[in-house]
């Protein structure tokens, strides 16, 4: 019965209407008013709320739900193994997306011929093939779309039946390497460092978790260094958030907030790289007899847990590129970050790509030469449909600004 309770301690948002029936996005922060990560909350029915995230902010939950003296319970329904080498895998839900111009038609030829009538960020039901559906509108590719889910063991009947209805809509299935550049252009900077590393009033935190954690066994790389790991903690405000915290309960990291409200914060933007030195970096690959620069992957380019390069203005730090990748939509490498409030749209920036000292020993990283990018300043989200059409918060607080 206290799960709502736990939730609202812990989060910036405020919960007056998050009642059955909808969805939200969650955001907790420390003692300090830093980010730990964030989710997106699902009230299921009166004193049942599923959180689906990723792990810091998982496991942020699960660790005051325990300690707190709080009167819940909870259950893990683990992502499934990248390599199950053979073994079954077994869950409790499969949890699908149908996203793009064409969802809508897709989505109501699924349903017998008519599109479901879920508002933004709520949840409702839908038929496919003859079962019924859970179902949260949203969306995460430029365009309104559904998240579904259901019993695991009817996963593979869902799917069948979304990729034959599909046909007709061109509807392929993009892949995990594809599937998080929809991030790019939707504006969500998934990984920023959890702000859990420093603080006595965290200490208690840092001793529960496990040492092959997220945050125990992440790494941290990209051109800016510091070796003071709070300087690469952020706040609300420059991840889009500032437009989420209410005063009106009391959360972890309010007195802090409260302080910082007034002062002006770096802000999220999205950074479109200049392509004549995009394709110096891949031109390096076969030049004789010279270090290459940082290699590029395809279609996402990050290779750490938290990517942090240095974003310069006339020579001078401004902010941090944090998620980088190919936008095949835009015909652009896009990243996101955040910037000094003073840098206009538009701008022309630096982003310094590759580590210092021919990189680190992360094996993810080879030997390499750094270089300067130039990028231009834009709007996240950057796709204008998300920046127009998307609920006001859900991503578009920073383009709105």
């Amino acid at each position: 019965p206290d799960a709502l309770k736990l939730l609202s301690t812990l989060a910036i948002n405020g919960f007056s209407n998050f009642t059955v029936g909808k969805a939200k996005q969650f955001v907790p922060c420390s003692y300090d008013g830093h980010v730990i990560g964030d989710g997106i909350l699902f009230h299921l029915e009166n004193n049942e709320i599923l959180f689906v995230g990723r792990a810091p902010t998982a496991n942020w939950i699960q660790f005051h739900a325990q300690t707190g003296g709080y009167d819940v319970t909870t259950a893990f329904d683990d992502r499934s193994p990248s390599r199950p080498m053979g073994k079954p895998v077994t869950r409790v839900h499969y949890r699908y997306q149908i996203q793009g111009p064409n969802a809508e038609p897709l989505i109501a030829k699924l349903n017998g011929g008519a599109h479901p009538d879920i508002k933004f960020f709520n949840m409702g039901y839908i038929n496919i093939a003859g079962r019924k559906v859970s179902a949260l509108h949203h969306g995460m590719a430029g365009a309104p779309g559904l998240e579904i889910w259901g019993p695991y063991e009817e996963g593979e009947e869902i799917r069948s039946a979304i990729l034959k209805a599909g046909r007709e809509f061109g509807l392929v299935q993009v892949g995990s390497r594809a599937y998080a550049t929809n991030t790019l252009e939707s504006g969500w900077i998934p990984s920023p460092l959890p702000a859990v590393y420093t603080g006595e009033k965290v200490k208690a935190y840092r001793k529960w978790l496990p040492a092959a954690s997220y945050e125990g066994s992440g790494s941290l790389g990209g051109s800016f260094y510091s070796r003071n790991i709070e300087d690469y903690y952020l706040t609300p405000h420059a991840l889009g958030y500032g437009s989420f915290i209410r005063f009106d309960h009391d959360f972890i990291g309010r007195e802090a907030l409260e302080k910082m409200d007034s002062k002006p914060q770096r802000k999220k933007v999205t950074l479109a790289w200049n392509s004549d030195d995009v394709t110096k970096v891949f031109r390096s690959l076969f030049e004789p007899g010279e270090v290459n620069y940082k290699y590029i992957d395809l279609p996402l380019s990050n290779y750490t847990s938290a990517s942090y390069d240095q974003v310069l203005s006339r020579g001078k730090l401004v902010g941090f590129s944090m998620f980088s990748g190919y936008s095949h939509n835009e015909r652009s490498m896009l990243s996101l970050g955040v910037v000094d409030p003073d840098i206009e749209i538009g701008t022309e920036v630096t982003l310094v790509w590759g580590e210092e000292g021919g990189g680190t020993d992360k094996t993810t990283v080879e030997r390499h030469r750094q270089i300067e990018i130039r990028a231009i300043v834009s709007p996240a989200p950057y796709s204008k449909v998300a920046r127009e059409e998307y609920t006001e918060g859900w991503r578009t607080a920073a383009a709105q600004a």
